[in-house]
């Protein structure tokens, strides 16, 4: 699987195959696919991955042909340095040699490319790849300590001081910290002390990436990233060292809510704006909810690997579980050409938040006014965790904070009469949960792989349905078809309330033994 595009051809190499897509060449030639045979680490995927490397430097060692882009080529390096032991098991000394030759081929042509690359995490993996080549490969003229310096200068331009990225996407900062612990480790072993500057960097990063940690072990999907491998968050945390905490209330923008075996993310910030923002999604308010190992509440995610359409829908506010006032996203897409029509226009300014704790649980405030200039509304979103994790109550309000709100608010509904603005208030569902209308409709039983059940229910004048939905996961070929919980009302005022809870039946277990993957009967404990 390469860049969503399956390519099942036996007896064939991947060079023979006609590129169905850029981003198709770009995983190719990047090497990443290496992990994965690695990570399987038989004699098969051993000789699999000896002959794929041994047409490519055939058919590309020369230094011609699509790799040899600074980017992809520090990708690839760090590949080749990390994974040595394993390709070169067992081959004789021709095939050792010209996989050498080839490597250094690859970091000489970075030493004098890297500064081309784009900044940020392209250039950061052109870095690394030159402080791996400079510790593990001898009889080059590399310059270990410039890389080093120009290390730091990135960090510094790329993490802010609170440990977070302007993209604000939690899969790419989880990339600039596997980076940096990668970097850090190599130098460790060589004998070199990482910077301080490096050292900070990492530092900042692991509180953040501890608070954007579901219970599950997998990223908040937020902003075009995804949940990431398994186990890739966990691994970097433990091999980083840094075993610091977040002590306040927002990471990179991020709130956390966390409980017994429950989990709640929510994007409490604005989007990020400008050229930032070509990859960020609408989703301002929006949550993810995990309990245990299993996703619940969730964002439909990035539908990039799927085309453009997918793209622009996955980046809209419908697709995320949050409240869409009149249809209309609270961050949209600008209106212009090219990459600049990526960009999210009429952004959420102010976002303010609070964050208190008491005995009964942890309390979550926060409104946005992305929809303010149009239909003079603020929205206000309450998400109150209990103590110990087996129930959340909601509330979503939307609210005319002064007179020339209350005026922007009659003509923003002039048009629909007494009915009000429409509004509905999406709870995308995970595709294992199994959801069903419960109670004559006024609740709805999930029910989750573990065996663990949960039951929302709602409030106020609104209507509820069970709708289709979609899960957008760059690792398959077609979106995972899933299902919404959907509130429906009408702002009829200056102030409209809808309450919501997410709870467990009080007679249900304290835990559960979730044998996720393992084609057992899940086993109920406690």
């Amino acid at each position: 699987m390469f860049a969503g595009h399956l390519v099942q051809q036996e007896g064939r190499i991947p060079w023979d195959i006609t590129p169905p897509a850029q981003g198709f060449v770009t995983e190719l030639h990047g090497f990443s696919w290496l992990d994965d045979l690695a990570a399987v680490g038989d004699a098969t995927a051993r000789g699999c991955a000896q002959l794929w490397l041994r047409e490519w430097i055939e058919r590309f060692g020369t230094g011609a042909g699509p790799g040899w882009d600074p980017a992809l080529t520090g990708r690839r390096v760090i590949r080749w340095i990390f994974h040595a032991p394993f390709v070169m098991r067992g081959q004789d000394d021709v095939q050792k040699n010209a996989f050498l030759n080839a490597l250094g081929k690859q970091a000489v042509f970075l030493n004098k490319r890297w500064q081309a690359t784009e900044a940020g995490l392209p250039r950061l993996e052109a870095l690394v790849a030159l402080i791996h080549a400079s510790v593990a490969i001898d009889g080059i003229a590399l310059d270990l300590a410039r890389y080093c310096v120009a290390l730091d200068r990135e960090c510094d331009g790329l993490i802010d001081a609170e440990g977070g990225l302007v993209s604000r996407n939690p899969e790419e900062l989880l990339d600039v910290f596997v980076l940096l612990t990668w970097a850090a480790l190599i130098l460790s072993e060589g004998g070199y002390d990482p910077t301080d500057a490096h050292l900070v960097a990492q530092r900042r990063i692991a509180p953040n990436l501890r608070t954007l940690r579901h219970a599950d072990g997998s990223l908040a999907r937020f902003h075009g990233g995804g949940r990431g491998l398994d186990g890739k968050l966990d691994g970097a945390l433990a091999a980083s060292g840094v075993k610091a905490r977040n002590a306040k209330g927002l990471a990179m923008g991020f709130a956390r809510l966390s409980a017994g075996r429950t989990s709640v993310v929510i994007d409490a910030a604005p989007p990020p704006a400008n050229t930032a923002s070509v990859n960020a999604h609408a989703s301002t308010l929006a949550f993810e909810m995990t309990s245990g190992r299993r996703p619940v509440i969730v964002n439909c995610g990035s539908g990039t690997s799927f085309g453009p359409d997918w793209r622009r829908a996955g980046r809209a506010t419908p697709s995320h579980s949050a409240l869409i006032l009149n249809g209309q996203s609270s961050s949209q897409l600008s209106p212009g050409r090219g990459e600049q029509s990526n960009r999210l226009d009429h952004r959420p300014q102010d976002v303010p938040v609070r964050l208190d704790r008491s005995s009964g649980g942890t309390v979550f405030e926060s409104g946005h006014d992305g929809y303010r200039s149009r239909f003079g509304l603020t929205h206000v979103r309450k998400i109150e965790m209990t103590f110990d994790g087996r129930g959340m109550a909601g509330e979503d309000l939307l609210l005319a904070r002064d007179t020339p709100d209350e005026r922007r608010f009659d003509q923003a509904s002039q048009p629909f009469g007494q009915q009000g603005l429409p509004f509905d208030i999406r709870f995308h569902l995970h595709p294992d949960i199994d959801a069903a209308v419960d109670m004559g409709g006024a609740a709805v039983s999930l029910a989750l792989k573990s065996g663990e059940l949960w039951i929302f229910r709602f409030d106020g004048a609104v209507q509820m349905s069970l709708e289709p939905s979609v899960y957008l996961e760059k690792n398959r070929l077609t979106p995972r078809s899933t299902q919404q919980i959907v509130l429906s009302a009408h702002a009829t005022g200056y102030a409209t309330r809808t309450g919501w809870s997410f709870a467990k039946p009080q007679d249900s277990p304290v835990g559960i033994r979730d044998l996720a993957g393992t084609g057992q009967t899940p086993v109920a404990i406690g």
